[in-house]
């Protein structure tokens, strides 16, 4: 008996390959598109997993790629756009959602996982508003849809504990906006625990999931959560609003945009969750003490201080 095959886009990417090889591991067949594959060879060492050159935002592309498939799953994301118009994040999100559909319809395929965010349609970023024009349009479908919207997600290779860890090597003072927002952080491995469970749960179908951790956070106790880690003392400076602002807009001009305007309209509203998915889905919640400290390597302040016992 053949298989049931499974397409992901934005499956090369750090959620992606978590999912991919969850997915392989649970009996499913799974075909990656990728526009560049060598940027995706992470993907490709999945075994069982076929990695494709695409370009997914090809409407024909997209419907060839889904011939033959039971399940279209869409990670594909951005957390930032080229200037703050709102038009990447249209191109990203919104009019592949459309893509998408079309090509599923197209192709036969009724079973359609979406990944989504916290605070999808709510605040003034074009990050969340796009989300949420995304969540309406798989809604309004017809197809056999399944949504999940996770609060932010940490794991090896995140660009959240790593990233900071990142800047806290090399910077003595931390200016931090929005130092007050509050985040549920979320393991990689129980987002893509989740999606699997409902991809085999029939009545998941028609429903969205929050997705976040056992432990709230604020933006300030991230910093200092990793600094400890690290072995670090650090100045956090708390920016008022208007220079948080003001570092933002600053920060649009910066190549590769480690933080934004549209970042900063998101802090606005805190990534906590109400109703909990994880629990709905039956998946046990993996704390942040469990993962970031060995995440971060030879770094960490337990391997440090292992390190200082062995001296004495």
């Amino acid at each position: 008996m053949n298989k049931p095959l499974v397409v992901v886009l934005g499956g090369s990417g750090f959620l992606g390959r978590h999912l991919a090889q969850m997915l392989v591991q649970a009996g499913y067949r799974v075909r990656i598109p990728s526009r560049n594959r060598n940027v995706a060879m992470k993907a490709a060492a999945i075994p069982g997993a076929d990695l494709i050159s695409a370009n997914v935002h090809d409407p024909d592309q997209l419907a060839k790629l889904l011939r033959g498939a039971s399940v279209a799953i869409n990670l594909v994301g951005i957390l930032n756009e080229n200037g703050d118009n709102g038009r990447g994040f249209q191109t990203a999100h919104v009019e592949l959602v459309e893509k998408l559909i079309g090509a599923c319809k197209k192709a036969g395929v009724k079973r359609l996982l979406q990944m989504s965010s916290l605070n999808a349609g709510r605040g003034s970023s074009y990050y969340l508003k796009s989300r949420g024009e995304a969540e309406q349009k798989v809604k309004d479908s017809g197809l056999d849809w399944t949504i999940f919207q996770p609060s932010v997600i940490f794991g090896r290779g995140d660009s959240l504990f790593n990233r900071f860890a990142a800047l806290l090597k090399i910077a003595p003072i931390m200016p931090l906006a929005k130092a007050g927002s509050k985040f549920a952080p979320v393991y990689v491995g129980d987002v893509a625990r989740a999606m699997v469970l409902a991809l085999g749960d029939k009545s998941s179908i028609g429903q969205s999931y929050e997705l976040y951790g056992d432990r709230t956070m604020t933006l300030e106790e991230i910093v200092r959560y990793t600094a400890e880690q690290l072995g670090l003392k650090r100045l956090i400076w708390r920016l008022p609003d208007a220079l948080g602002r003001l570092q933002a807009l600053a920060m649009d001009f910066v190549p590769g945009k480690p933080f934004s305007s549209d970042n900063y309209r998101s802090l606005s509203l805190d990534s906590v969750g109400g109703v909990d998915g994880l629990f709905k889905l039956g998946v046990k919640k993996t704390p942040v003490e469990a993962i970031v400290p060995l995440m971060l390597g030879s770094c960490g302040r337990q391997a440090l201080l292992d390190r200082g016992r062995q001296v004495r």
